[in-house]
């Protein structure tokens, strides 16, 4: 019995392409290595022409078109038994429309539909933050078994229009089960095929961010006092995250018993997290390297109000506090090992990348 997916975000369609195609590059990249894949009837939505002749040659199917593409969308999703989002976490219209294209398929077969949407990953302080610029940390932990306490956040919070639309499709009850990831902050060099092959972005954003700006002024920078807190997670465990989710998933769908932690719509929220840092932590580890190649001193500076207006022209969650345990997540068999030591020593790698 074959398994119909769609995946977007695997090559960058939304805003920001480098960010979306590290997290949905990564997923594609685990499920081409899925011990089930020969039965695994993947379709990748692609603006390239170039990566969509790239991807065909690896045996999966592409649609040429956007997030913007609404009807699309709707034909993909109305032919899959299982949708990744891993595009833009705020395109209301692209959720919109993919929810009509399972609720289309449920009409025509009679068959629920899974949704795994992912909140990218340099948002996940948009949605539970406090904002500090780096002076202090907060103290209040979301957990992602902590259903009540992620309902406090509002509508006008970033994503959470596009959360709750995804929720109510899901307490309809008929046509799709939700899992929303968010994950914290990525790092790592991505690798597997789709990187080899120019497909997918290495690198993430909030961590290359900072690597830049600093690069940039020749001194490694810190906002404020960088003592705001932000939970982290390396890419490949991350991506192992969605897959858990995705088989879990079927697993359940076939009527095999799977943890009573695993579940969708209203307390389908997974945390992507395994450790946590001061913003002050990486600052001081890109100035070390930096000084280490004749750049600067051995510890940040901070920025300056014209910097700040020069670097970081809107928002930034460089100045954020986040703050989250993974407990659902963890709970229904997800094993990072990775933690904030091994992010700290994945920096140096991202410094000369970006020096050179």
């Amino acid at each position: 019995m074959s398994t119909s997916i769609f995946l977007t975000g695997a090559t960058g369609i939304g805003p920001d392409p480098a960010v979306e195609s590290y997290i949905g590059g990564s997923v594609l990249a685990q499920l081409l290595e899925h011990r089930l894949v020969k039965t695994f009837e993947i379709t990748v939505l692609v603006r390239s022409p170039d990566k969509g002749e790239l991807l065909r040659s690896m045996g999966l199917k592409t649609l040429f078109g956007s997030n913007s593409d609404h009807e699309l969308l709707i034909t993909a999703a109305s032919a899959a038994d299982v949708v990744f989002a891993c595009a833009d976490a705020d395109d209301l219209g692209a959720a919109t429309a993919i929810l009509a294209g399972l609720k289309k398929r449920f009409e025509l077969v009679g068959k629920k539909s899974i949704l795994i949407h992912t909140v990218s990953h340099i948002y996940l302080g948009c949605v539970l933050s406090t904002e500090s610029h780096g002076m202090y940390a907060t103290d209040t932990v979301y957990s992602d078994l902590d259903i009540p306490l992620i309902e406090t956040l509002g509508i006008k919070q970033p994503h959470r229009e596009v959360d709750t639309t995804l929720v109510s499709a899901d307490a309809d009850g008929k046509f799709v089960d939700t899992y929303i990831v968010l994950p914290s902050t990525i790092y790592g060099r991505a690798t597997g095929v789709l990187v080899d092959r120019g497909i997918q972005k290495p690198f993430s954003d909030q961590i290359p961010t900072l690597v830049r700006t600093s690069l940039s002024r020749s001194q490694a920078g810190v906002i404020g006092e960088g003592n705001n807190l932000w939970p982290n997670v390396e890419i490949h465990e991350v991506a192992s995250l969605f897959v858990l989710i995705f088989d879990l998933a079927l697993a359940q769908d076939g009527g095999i018993t799977v943890p009573a932690e695993f579940q969708h719509g209203r307390s389908g929220f997974y945390f992507g997290a395994n450790g946590e840092h001061k913003l002050l932590d990486i600052s001081r580890k890109i100035a070390q390297v930096m000084h280490g190649m004749g750049l600067g001193t051995a510890d940040p500076t901070t920025f300056t109000a014209e910097e700040m207006a020069r670097y970081f022209p809107g928002a930034t969650s460089l100045s954020t506090n986040s703050r989250c345990r993974a407990d659902r997540s963890k709970a229904i068999g997800w094993d990072p090992v990775k933690t904030t030591s091994d992010m700290l020593s994945s920096i140096e790698e991202e410094v000369k990348a970006f020096a050179n």
